[in-house]
């Protein structure tokens, strides 16, 4: 055979396994493939606890079949699965019976991102028809009574159900009337159908499978509920993949509806989609603070978001012309408060200030609002009734009282203050009121002069996300993004002031 025709073959042979990969595969994984994207194969790894084996199950079948992509699980205690995450770096996902393991893998850096699914409640476990009659707690410590329980120290009802009847001071005596451990919820109950015991510490989901044993409901046990939540492996390999499959098991539609079946409680989730497309409405003035976090978190999760930024008078108007988004980053709280029936809750991000920008230099020797009223000034100011900035600025030539003598000389208003940097880069302006953020990317061609002692000056941008929203959970993850130490510093260097750490210690002191 001839190099040419060597080639040939295996030209061929590459192009049939593009063919077979793409034949068993999603149609939106096989238009990336056909675009040239960069595909991961690799199978998924859940860690994840014992006590959700049976919805799991379930899960992956339903999302093997529909996304041509395989998942392996392995089951165990929460802690133990923990630790073996934690000694073998390996791994793409994580799901403890209780959210405090995520909490301490978290804290450990070993947990990204964590989208909750469900609760289950602590009960005991009794045989089919009660034989031992168990009532009240103090049946349990009966002589009579064989109680089993999981391994407090490695499994996440073991853990929950010491914690709580500790504060009750009732431990002492059921560890005492306790007959031995089990590794696991599960074994707890395969004691309780074997006959091994006759009671048993477990969550109610976990005895959908169980059709020989039923549970009571303790009024001591009433406050063990435990939130059960997937977290991504922060050193997983295949991020977009891990979130995928975590997005299927959280979606209401998808997971949520078999975690539904097996008697979990749930509340909530995102609707399903392959590649979800969160819609984001943000003050101009933002954009350059946010702009890079949101591109990184469409790369990491998967997603599309729609961004359209404007003053937020403008936006504010789309909105009440029926136009909802997922999220709104608003300029100032002041139109926050216009769409209370959209956005009725929000979180202050950031601060930033009015200035007045002028010309490197500052020819005019402008140094103080009252100046801008000097006759022959050409000045430029936000528009009142498109965007925050132009409000703001109303307010503070109000409260500074040179509102009449300033408009006068007012020859441009604009709704955003990029407009306003670009008039003053050209020369068409002398000076504008505008955000310190705007200068931060002119500040070799533009001076930024403070407006001291005026209270309105500074606006306060808020984020808020649509509890309506089909895409509520991902919106709450862009804004974890954009409460992050990175994003943190992209504000400091638009010229923003952080308010999120104020808002923490504000709380703690609380």
């Amino acid at each position: 055979m001839n190099r040419t025709f060597l080639i040939m073959i295996a030209s061929a042979l590459l192009l049939g396994a593009l063919f077979l990969l793409m034949a068993n595969t999603d149609t939106s994984l096989r238009e990336r493939i056909v675009a040239g994207e960069s595909v991961e194969t690799e199978p998924l790894m859940l860690f994840c606890a014992a006590s959700n084996r049976a919805v799991m199950e379930a899960i992956r079948a339903d999302y093997e079949s529909e996304s041509g992509s395989s998942v392996q699980i392995q089951y165990g205690a929460s802690q133990t699965l923990l630790s073996s995450m934690e000694v073998s770096g390996s791994g793409d996902l994580y799901l403890p019976a209780d959210d405090s393991f995520l909490e301490i893998a978290r804290d450990k850096g070993l947990i990204a991102e964590v989208l909750p699914i469900a609760r289950m409640q602590g009960v005991v476990a009794v045989r089919r028809d009660n034989p031992k009659s168990i009532r009240e707690f103090s049946d349990l410590l009966r002589e009579d009574v064989r109680v089993v329980q999981a391994n407090p120290d490695a499994s996440a009802i073991g853990r929950l159900t010491r914690q709580i009847l500790r504060d009750q001071s009732l431990w002492g005596g059921l560890d005492q009337a306790t007959t031995a451990y089990r590794t696991t919820v599960t074994d707890v109950a395969n004691d309780i159908v074997v006959g091994a015991a006759d009671a048993g510490f477990v969550y109610d989901a976990v005895l959908h499978t169980y059709p020989d044993v039923e549970y009571v409901e303790l009024p001591e046990l009433r406050s063990a509920v435990s939130q059960v939540s997937v977290g991504v492996i922060a050193t997983t390999k295949q991020p977009q993949a891990a979130l995928h499959f975590a997005r299927y098991v959280a979606a209401r539609d998808r997971g949520l509806k078999h975690y539904a079946e097996h008697d979990f409680r749930v509340s909530g989730g995102d609707l399903w989609a392959d590649v979800p497309e969160l819609s984001v409405f943000a003050g101009s003035m933002l954009r350059p603070a946010i702009e890079d976090t949101i591109a990184a978190f469409e790369k990491r999760e998967g997603v599309r978001v729609s961004r359209v930024y404007n003053g937020c008078g403008i936006l504010v108007a789309q909105m009440k012309a029926g136009q909802h988004p997922d999220v709104y980053f608003a300029c100032d709280s002041e139109f926050m408060d216009q769409v209370p029936d959209l956005f009725p809750e929000s979180i202050d991000v950031s601060q930033n200030e009015l200035v007045i920008l002028v010309e490197k230099g500052n020819p005019h020797k402008i140094a103080s609002l009252q100046d801008l009223g000097r006759e022959g000034l050409r000045v430029g100011v936000g528009h009142e009734k498109q965007c925050a900035m132009g409000w703001l600025t109303q307010n503070t030539f109000r409260e500074g009282g040179v509102q009449q003598e300033v408009m006068a000389n007012v020859t441009v208003q604009t709704p955003t203050g990029d407009m306003l940097v670009n008039q003053l880069q050209t020369g068409s302006l002398d000076a504008a009121v505008a955000y310190l953020s705007n200068a931060a990317g002119a500040s070799e061609f533009l001076d930024a002069i403070r407006i001291p002692n005026i209270e309105c000056a500074v606006a306060t941008q808020p984020f808020a996300i649509a509890p309506e929203s089909p895409n509520a959970q991902a919106a709450s993850r862009l804004f974890e993004q954009i409460c992050s130490a990175n994003s943190k510093d992209s504000f400091a260097l638009e010229g923003f002031r952080w308010q999120l750490d104020a808002m923490d210690e504000g709380e703690n002191e609380e």
